[in-house]
């Protein structure tokens, strides 16, 4: 089976249709597609399709189905993993079990039903409507997140000392962690590396959707920052509404005057977002065919290209230094926030922080200072004489 092409469109009430104009396109290109509903309430995007979707895939035009995440499913499927361990601590507590159709999705469910979803699709083409960008990238980066606080509060190796566990609670006095406890660690982990295959798999990208009167370059420099942080990048921006070439030219000067500041706002949008590709849809597209002639014309769309790679220079010889390079496109050095944790640097980036593991030869030195230009962090390290190989 060929790997999907995974596009998660996200942005502001436009991105319904832009969603279901990319997936309808790739349907007609001969693509088996899939539209999916990720965190939709409201179900704006049922109202664009002009049909009920639901948890089970159904056809909607040929080579495309639609469907929705189902939130209480995986909140069930969560709890289920776990539930028939807890009823004997009921029991013994006088509790009783609620029954399922008790249960109630909590908030946040919603981004473990998309990270449940991504693994298990089988099509060509997976177009995801997915959360608005702030809880979009904190869905990206959740994965790597719960592998790190699993490995912390449930170590693998010590699943190796099963044999010794008696021997152990004899010694400390306390009981060891059950067995279940182990495997539902491994459950979960496998569960959490299949996510985040899905997630970081070449063919996945994101697509940013923004309104052409938004005036959006400060909100899109900072979804542009956090998608970086977690090693992602835009394959395109979306601008909808975008009014007519002519109007410029129109005899009304409120309207052409508006249509030149459009204009402009528009180049420099194009220019803020350098290699990332500035799509437009007009104000009012008769359909969502028409929307994606407009986008796409008659090629495939947009490609996903890999964010730039984070790479050490050795510069040793000439500074006694070595700098790692880490590409953060829109960020800025007011939102940077930086801490060397033992072996990990915590990088925060206004809203977003990320937990970095400092590849091996970085973990012998101490951090001599840092720089951000042309959307590049360069921290500097020198070596820590105590640490670092003699010769």
């Amino acid at each position: 089976m060929t790997a999907t092409r995974t596009i998660l469109v996200s942005g502001d009430p436009a991105a319904p249709s832009v969603a279901a104009a990319t997936a309808l396109h790739a349907a007609r290109r001969g693509r088996r597609t899939l539209l999916l509903a990720a965190d939709d309430p409201h179900r704006t995007l049922d109202a664009v399709l002009g049909t009920r979707l639901e948890a089970a895939p159904a056809a909607y035009a040929p080579g495309l189905t639609v469907a929705r995440t189902d939130e209480q499913a995986a909140f069930r499927h969560a709890l289920g993993e776990i539930g028939g361990r807890l009823r004997p601590a009921l029991d013994l507590l006088g509790a009783e079990p609620l029954d399922p159709e008790e249960l109630t999705a909590l908030p946040g469910t919603a981004r473990l039903a998309l990270l449940r979803a991504l693994p298990a699709v089988d099509a060509d083409v997976l177009v995801v409507l997915a959360p608005p960008p702030a809880d979009l990238i904190a869905t990206l980066a959740l994965p790597e997140q719960l592998e790190r606080y699993l490995a912390r509060l449930v170590p693998e190796q010590r699943q190796a000392a099963r044999a010794l566990r008696p021997l152990l609670a004899g010694l400390a006095g306390v009981p060891m962690p059950a067995d279940w406890l182990y495997e539902a660690r491994g459950k979960a982990a496998g569960a959490l590396a299949a996510a985040r295959a899905a997630i970081t798999a070449p063919g996945t990208s994101v697509r940013l959707v923004t309104a052409a009167d938004a005036h959006p370059f400060d909100e899109l420099r900072r979804i542009r920052a956090g998608l970086a942080l977690h090693g992602h990048r835009p394959d395109a921006v979306v601008v909808h509404g975008v009014l007519p070439d002519a109007a410029a030219d129109s005899p009304d000067p409120w309207l052409a005057g508006l249509a030149r500041r459009r204009r402009d706002e528009l180049t420099a949008l194009a220019a803020a977002c350098e290699d990332v590709p500035v799509l437009t849809t007009g104000p009012a597209e008769a359909t969502l065919e028409a929307v994606a002639d407009r986008l796409y014309g008659a090629g495939a769309g947009p490609e996903p290209r890999p964010a730039g790679p984070w790479t050490v220079e050795d510069r040793l010889a000439a500074d006694g230094l070595l700098v790692w390079h880490l590409p953060l496109p829109g960020s800025e050095r007011a939102d940077l926030d930086l801490v060397r944790r033992g072996d990990e640097l915590v990088v925060g980036l206004g809203a977003h922080r990320r937990v970095l593991a400092l590849p091996s030869a970085l973990r012998r030195c101490t951090v001599a200072g840092a720089g951000l230009q042309d959307g590049v962090l360069a921290v500097r390290f020198a070596p820590d004489p105590a640490l670092w190989p003699r010769g």
